[in-house]
This record gives structure tokens, sequence and C-alpha cells, in this order.
């Protein structure tokens, strides 16, 4: 039966994908959109049915070459990993939807088959990612993503999408180092890369110093695939001088990635018992994600060009969930872990909107703003539903998450941290309400000349999707909730 194969088939369907955009490619460069689309469509449809599967049976483990663990790889899907795989994946359907009329200005025409291979081979990354159970595997899949993500950043006409994309490759070889050291420090003490292996294996090694090592490695490279504050400092320029859809991508599929793979080693491999009594790690991890929650507002409300503010905004926004995370009650991880759904859907949407209005009327600079909503009025108003969920507003699915993180800090007693959350939203509104005040209630210069403001319907769709969707979670967050309460029970196993 195929529900059988269907953690390989994760990441073999976008593979096949990518091989059969670069032969269409040959054949008609017009042919690749099309092609790329019915990859990942029928990606879509996998990762839903493997997590219906998940619900239905629990934790789904398949062998490849029928070796079993710890010789052979395996591939696992649990209620996480299958909830991130389905966020992902949808993700990039979108993403892929909205970049066809924004490439064909943004990148050189003989780039575009191109384009579309790396844009496959990243969705390759992020879902092995998802399903695999083995350590070293997570790396390479890592780099896979990254290396196709280094590229597309620069692949855009403007020139500084080269410089950012290069620092980017920078930062991102650093973070694959201290990864990849850290697994050889585990493969020495245990001569085992299967997570649930080494989750067997450590408990009588916490003590150890290589071990403990190999965590610091571990925490520090990725804190620099996140953008954890004060390791972002790749992440603005390449959300902002990277093509719109790839500043989409990024900013909701990539920026996930380096999140589950965090969940995965704090919990899955080290286990609460490592980060809580023999390196305890997570208030720290809770007083860093503070900060980076205050910090990113700030340097947003600093910001006048707006896909550079939404770039500082990700870096508070990450603050989020690595806050839940540190925090590490089941409120709290609850209020994380639905974090990456809102804002995948938040970030994803206002991003769209930033390159359909770059690709419109031409406008950056927030200041040029004025009386943008009579031109261009669905696509503020999708901007202004996903700006009430970024400030956590109900009836918006922002609010929920900061529901559930504001009861996680009241439960620990950690009042500081309600504060931060209740400060963040504030400054949050101050940087939104900038942008609202110059489309909404500033009238045009009667100089400026009319521009022709429609959005095309490919580019149009998948904002108001996505802003449809910041307002039907609200309503219906049982839905995520139902996959995401086994998931954090799982994790924290019963601490």
């Amino acid at each position: 039966m195929i529900s059988e194969h269907l953690p390989i088939l994760a990441v073999i369907l976008p593979l096949v994908g990518a091989l059969s955009v670069l032969l269409a490619g040959w054949a008609e460069r017009r042919y690749c959109y099309p092609v790329a689309i019915a990859a990942l469509t029928l990606q879509f449809g996998l990762s839903l049915a493997t997590l219906r599967e998940v619900l239905a049976g629990g934790t789904i483990h398949y062998y490849l070459g029928d070796w079993a663990p710890p010789w052979g790889i395996e591939l696992v899907v649990d209620h996480l990993s299958a909830y991130v795989l389905v966020i992902l994946v949808f993700l990039s359907l979108l993403s892929c939807i909205y970049a066809k009329r924004g490439i064909g200005r943004e990148i050189d025409p003989q780039k575009t088959v191109a384009f579309y291979v790396m844009f496959l081979l990243l969705v390759v990354g992020v879902c092995g990612i998802t399903v695999t159970g083995d350590i070293f595997n997570l790396y390479v899949f890592l780099e896979i993503s990254s290396i196709a993500a280094y590229t597309l950043v620069a692949s855009g006409r403007e020139k500084k999408g080269l410089l950012a994309g290069f620092n980017y490759l920078i930062m991102g070889t650093i973070s694959a180092c201290f990864i990849l050291i850290g697994i050889g420090h585990l493969y020495v003490v245990t001569g085992t890369l299967n997570m649930a292996d080494l989750a067997r294996l450590l408990p009588p090694l916490y003590d150890s110093t290589i071990i403990q090592t190999a965590f610091i490695f571990f925490i520090v490279g990725l804190s620099i695939k996140t953008a954890l504050f004060p390791l972002h400092t790749w992440l603005p320029d390449a959300y902002s001088h990277a093509p719109s859809a790839v500043s989409v991508l990024i900013s909701t599929v990539i920026s996930k990635m380096g999140i589950y793979a965090t969940i995965r080693i704090l919990f899955s491999v080290f286990t609460v018992g490592f980060i809580i009594d023999h390196l305890p790690i997570l208030e720290f991890f809770a007083w860093v994600a503070a900060i980076a929650v205050i910090a990113g507002s700030v340097l947003a409300i600093a910001q006048t060009d707006l896909k550079r503010m939404l770039a500082y905004s990700s870096v508070s926004q990450m603050g989020y969930i690595i806050l839940g995370i540190g925090i590490a009650n089941s409120a709290a991880m609850t209020g994380g872990v639905l974090h990456i759904l809102n804002h995948a859907l938040m970030k994803g949407c206002l991003f769209m909107v930033a390159g359909a209005i770059i690709y419109r009327v031409g406008l950056r600079k927030i200041d040029d703003f004025k009386g943008l909503a009579g031109r261009m009025p669905y696509t503020c108003a999708a901007f202004f539903i996903a700006a009430l969920s970024m400030i956590g507003l109900p009836p918006t699915i922002g609010f929920m998450s900061k529901w559930y993180l504001t009861l996680g800090a009241i439960e620990a007693g950690a009042w500081i941290f309600v504060m931060v959350i209740l400060a963040s939203t504030l400054l949050n509104a101050i940087y939104f309400w900038r942008v609202l005040e110059y489309a909404y209630f500033r009238h045009a210069d009667a100089e400026t000349p009319e521009l022709e403001s429609r959005v095309p319907v490919s580019m149009l769709l998948p904002m108001l999707v996505l802003a449809a969707g910041c307002v039907f979670f609200f309503f219906f967050v049982s839905i995520p909730l139902g996959v995401i309460e086994p998931a954090v029970a799982d994790l924290l196993g019963g601490a």
C-alpha cells in the first residue's frame, strides 16, 4: 500500500519534481511553472495523507532498505513532524503560485529554470528534515535546503542580493560547522546516529564533558539557523534584498526549518532530563528569547523600508517560539508550537503584500504609501488582517498563540515574560500602525502620478488565502490544537 511509503515519498516526490522541471525547462522555459505547481500540489496532498495516517494510527516508522535501526536509516513521522510538514509544503505551494509574475521582473529570464529547480530542492531539504530519524541525515537535509536558499536569495537582479546571499552563505556555513562538530562528538561517544537510539544511550552519559560540549555546539549552530538574536545578522539583508517570492519562502519555510531542528535536538535527542537537570539551559533560552522579542520589535520600528521592517519583525516573532520552548510547560509549549503555524500565515501574507506593492507601484518606503489603500484595496486589506494577527488582537490566530504563551508564563510564575509579551504587543502596534496610517489615512500628494495598481490573480489569491487563514484558525483553533497537544505531550514526556 502507498500509505506504507508516505515518509520516503515526502522526500522523493519533490526531488522528482525538481528533475522534471529541469527536463521541462530544456524543452520550453514556460513549462517550468506548471510542472513545479503540479509537483507541489501532489506533495501537499501527500502531506495531508501523512497527517491523517499519524492521527489515525500514531507515529510512522519507515526503514530504508528494510534495514532496522540503529544499523539502517530510519524515517519517523510523529504528530510534530506531520504538523510541520503540512505547514511547510502548503507555504511552499502558495509561494510558488505567487512567484509566477514576480520572478519575470525580478530575475533574468535565463535563470527561470534554475530558479524552479532550486525552489523544489529547497522543498526536498525541508521535507527531509521533518521526516528523518537520523541526526546526520538531519544535517544533510539542513544543508540541501540552506544551499538552495543561498542561491535563491542571490538570484535576483538586485546587486545587493548577491552580497546578502554571500553573507547568508558565510553565516550558514559557520552554523553547519557547529552542528556537524556536535554530531561528531555524539557519534564518538555513542557510536550511533539514530535519534531514538541516542535518546536511549545518552542518559548515563549526561555528565560527560563531550556530551555537554556537543550540546553547546548544537545550540550555537541552530541559533544561527533560526536567526535568534543576536545571531540574526544575516536575516535582514537576506529577507530585504531577495526576490519577493523568495522572501516569502525563506521567511515562512526556512525559518521553521531551524526551529523544528532545535525542538528535535532539545527534546527528542537530549530530552527534558538533560536540559532541565544536567545542563539547565531553558531559563537562558527564555531570557534570550525575551530579549529577541523586544529587540526585534524596536529595530523594526526604526526601519523605513517595508521589507526590512518585516525582516526585523521576524527576529521578534522567532523569539515567541523560543520563549515557549524556554518556559517548557504544556501551555507555553503549545503556544510556541502553535506560533509556527501563525507566523507562517502572518509573515507569508505580509511579505506577499510587500512584493505585490513593489511589483505594481514600485514602492518600498513606508512614507511613500500615502493613499495606497485606495489604489490597492484588497492588498491593503490582507495587510491589515495579517498586521492585526501579528499584534495579537482577536479575532485573529496571533491572539491565540500569545494567549497560550501568557498562560504558560503565568503558570511558571514568570511574570516578567508576561510583561515582555504585553510590551511587544504595543511595539508591534506602533510599527504596523505607521504603515496602516499612511495607506488608509494619508492622502497622496497632488503631484503623485496615478499608477496602475491591479495585482495579478496569481499574487492576490495566495495572500488572501493566508489572510483568511489568520481569521479562520482563530475560530477553529481546535484543528491545529488536535495535532499540537499530543505533540507537546510527546516532547515533554510527562515532565
